[in-house]
This record gives structure tokens, sequence and C-alpha cells, in this order.
């Protein structure tokens, strides 16, 4: 035989073996920043708890990466009034029990995000009147008022549905190691360590298309740097956030890939603005003025490139109804802030917290802000927690000023600022309470899209700027190193990534 054709031969066997390995590759190896707080839907309001449960259970309808709307657990929907809207299921869809879904289950979920439950979640639910079964696979929700937010908002993973019977039976332990979550989703649950990782099998009476692999494990690095080593060393499958220290370590490796896509979110530095001294607005606007956020941006963030910025408003300027790009650049004024200090009669002589989490880029920038403040008087330290431990802090009221971030999950304006700012919004850790602005939102749900709408907006975003519960910092970029045998995974501007379509080939 020619000596070409062994060669020839021996590549074959070896493609062959490359591509056998690969099929047989059976589990996904994720490395996210934090762990998940709750796989109860409704139990939590954080991002690494959406993804898994965006595994664990499906909603009536879901939104791919360009926004498009398509059927989920709802086969169809018809809009039967302003504040009604019938949907008709699947039949034949299981839950990890083996129970079928059925109309009841979608009324029980919902219904259940209306109760103090579901106060994390409230910007959502809140509007939901009553859901009417007409039979076991249709039937009506039924809004209090009529709200242009809320079929969109049908995409977000509280709207997960759940099993009537297996929540009954769980009661307050549901969604806990104490009460496995059960969901129609395409993993089932097989184990939760918490702070260190959590481990999905996948479930194969799942009404879709079933993943092409087995087990999805989702290890919980909070240290940036330990998460591209295990990417580099292939201890990984798919790493992110991707510090912007390591971008180039990543885009340069032959190995990887490097996805980074702009994203529909803000990091601001709260302020506990019903404790004094940041119950004053003057105190915030002289933390404001104090603030470099532009240069303070191009030392954190400036391998990231030309994507990341520093917001000009709470809507992310890709959002319809944004008037971030009608704003000025924030510019520091440390004499402004001065002057606003004296006036606001600040104890300058006390110490001031900022808290922040593990993430190294905000650990970064809260040093950045301490130095700013210490050069107009303001003397602080800082505090740096756990996740799960900083969200908990934050809700109990035990901060001065915090640096976090909030993903627009939702592609509507309402859900920039919902959530976030209003007065009894789950996620309100500035405690930010302000009638007008409340009104505003309000009055956004209940009209239609166009310019009037588009001035109600407007009007709650300028209530915001003028009332500076937060300091806007910077809008990431979504990084996402994989291994480049990754293929089917895709990043978009959520960072609520969907792993069901992955699958592994040389």
């Amino acid at each position: 035989m020619k000596k070409s054709t062994i060669l020839a031969l021996a590549a074959l066997v070896l493609g062959v073996a490359a591509s056998t390995a690969f099929a047989a590759k059976d589990r996904l190896i994720v490395a996210d920043q934090y762990d998940v707080t709750s796989m109860d839907p409704i139990g939590h309001n954080d991002v690494p708890s959406s993804r898994c449960c965006f595994e664990l259970y499906d909603t009536l309808i879901f939104r791919d990466n360009q926004n498009v709307v398509t059927p989920g657990l709802a086969e169809s929907w018809e809009f039967v009034s302003p504040t009604e809207i019938k949907f008709v299921l699947r039949k034949g869809v299981k839950f990890h029990n083996g129970e079928e879904l059925k109309a009841e289950d979608v009324a029980f979920t919902l219904m259940r995000a209306t109760t103090d439950k579901g106060a994390k979640i409230r910007s959502y639910s809140q509007d939901v009147k009553d859901v009417k079964v007409l039979d076991d696979y249709s039937f009506v929700i039924e809004l209090k008022a009529p709200n242009s937010s809320f079929f969109n908002s049908l995409t977000h993973s509280w709207a997960s549905i759940l099993n009537k019977k297996a929540v009954e039976a769980a009661g307050d332990n549901y969604g806990t190691l104490a009460a496995p979550p059960v969901g129609t989703g395409p993993f089932k649950f097989l184990s939760w360590q918490k702070n260190d990782k959590y481990e999905l099998e996948r479930f194969d009476g799942f009404w879709g298309e079933a993943p092409k692999y087995q087990y999805l494990e989702v290890r919980s690095i909070p240290e940036a740097n330990n998460r591209t080593i295990e990417l580099e060393t292939k201890g990984v499958d798919i790493a992110f956030p991707i510090a912007v220290n390591d971008l180039n370590r990543v885009k340069d490796n032959p190995e990887l890939v490097l996805q980074q896509v702009p994203a529909v979110n803000v990091t601001y530095l709260g302020f506990d603005t019903v404790k004094a001294p940041f119950d004053n607005v003057v105190v915030r606007r002289a933390v404001n003025a104090a603030i470099d956020s532009i240069g303070m941006h191009k030392v954190v963030y400036e391998k990231l490139g030309k994507n990341g910025s520093v917001p000009r408003a709470i809507v992310p300027a890709g959002l319809p109804y944004s008037i971030a790009n009608d704003q000025p650049e924030h510019v520091q004024d440390q004499e402004l802030a001065k002057k606003l200090l004296a006036e606001s009669g600040i104890d300058l002589n006390k110490t001031y917290q900022i808290w922040t989490n593990e993430r190294k880029e905000r650990q970064d920038m809260a040093q950045i802000i301490q130095g700013m403040l210490a050069e107009v008087g303001m003397k602080t330290e800082i505090k740096v927690l756990e996740w799960g431990a900083y969200l908990n802090g934050l809700q109990e009221k035990n901060h001065d000023m915090f640096i976090l971030g909030w993903s627009t999950s939702v592609p509507d304006p309402n859900f920039a600022m919902s959530g976030l700012l209003e007065t009894n919004a789950g996620s309100n850790y500035t405690f930010f309470s302000n009638a007008a602005f409340d009104a505003a939102m309000d009055k956004g749900r209940k009209t239609l899209d166009g310019p009037e709408r588009a001035a109600v907006y407007k009007e709650a975003q300028e209530i915001l700027l003028d009332q500076c519960p937060q300091v806007y910092l910077h809008s990431d970029d979504n990084c996402v190193g994989t291994q480049k045998y990754v293929k089917g995974f895709e990043v978009g501007a959520n960072d609520t990534y969907n792993f069901r379509t992955v699958y592994f080939e040389d």
C-alpha cells in the first residue's frame, strides 16, 4: 500500500475517533461567577438563578436573541381584550415527576406569583388579577388594567410554569435542597452543593428537542482569573463573565472562542435613600459630582473595547424610549461636590461604607470611588461580601452605598426601571420611593406604544436623574469564553444564556 494512502487512512481514522469522542461527551461544564440563590422561579430576582430556572422549567412563550417571541408551553394565544389574553397549551407535556401539564398548573403558578411569596418579582406579576381555567388545555389571564409590558414579561423566568402538586407537597421548602424543583424543562434536578455547583440531568420525557448531552454542571467560581484558568486547562467548557484583564488571553488562544456582545445592563453605585445622610438628595448629588465615571471606566474597562460605556440614563440606549442618547456625558466637578456636601450638613468625621461583591471590576471601582470621595472630604471603607450574603445584606438595609448591576431581561423600558426603583419593588435596594416616579411607571404600563408612552418614560427617567438614587458607572459587554468544540451556544444582549442547544463538535 502506498505511503500516501496509509497516511490518508490514518487521518480518516483519527478524524472519526475525534468526532466519536466529542459525540460521546455527555457533560457540559459551565463556570459562572455566582451560585444560584433559589430554584423557585419567584424566590429570586438574580441572573444566575434565572439561568438555572430556564433549564429546569419552561415558560408559556419564548424569546430569542433577536427578541422574536415564539411558542413555548403555549401553542397559541389571542388578545381577547385589552386586559385578557387567552392561551392554548401543548398537549402531552410532562413534568419531571410524570404529571401532565394542565391549565390548572398555569393558573396556580401565576396566581402564586401575586402572593407575598412573589415579593421579589412583584414588578412582573403585580397586574395579574386572575387566571380563568377554561378546560385542561386553555385558560385566560385577566389583568387589573391594560399593560403594554405584561405579555413580553411571560418570557422571563418569573413565569416558569410549576407543577401544582409538587409545590403544594413541598410547602415553603419548594426550590430548596429539602424540596428540589419540578419543571417541564429539558433538564431535571440532580444535586446542588451550595456555593460550589449544581448538577442537572437530561429529562428524557422532554416535550421538545432533547439536549445532545446528558448532564449540565454549573460551577460557581467567583475569582475571574480562576474561571479563565479553568477554561484554558479544559476544566470547563464555557466560562463567564470573562474579566477585562483576561479578554486577550481567551481571544488569542487557538483552542478557545471569545463571544463579546453589548449588553442591556447598567452597573451603578446605589444609596440607601432612607438612611441619613443619603436620605438627603443633596448628599447624593454631591457623590455623583465627585465621581469621574468616564475616567474610572477607562481605567477599569480599558481592554473591553468600544462597546463598553458609561450609561447616561437607567434605560439602556438600545431599548425603546431611552433618553440616554439625549443626555450629556457625566462630568466630574469636585468643587461642586464640596459645595453640596457643605450645604447638606453631612458629618464628614464619620466613615461611610461602600459595599460590593467579589466581582473584580466592582472591587476596582469601589477603590477608585473611595479615593475620589476622599478628595472631596468623605471617608469611606469598602466591604466585600459573598454573593448570597451580599443580596441578603442589601435587603436588610445594612448598607450606606453599594455597587450592583441591573440587567433588563425583558426588552421593555418598564423592566429597566420598575423592579429596580418602584417603591415596593423586590430589587429596590436603594429603597427609593417617589410618588411622581411611581405614577409615571404605572401610567407607562397602561399606555400603548407611541408618543404618549415615550413622554411618560421620559418623565420617569428625568425624575431619576434629578433625584439621584444611583450613580451610573458602566454598561457591560457580555463576555463569554468557550472551548472551540462547543457549538450551538450564542451570546446575546440578554445574559440569561441558553444551554439547551449546545452540542460538541471538533
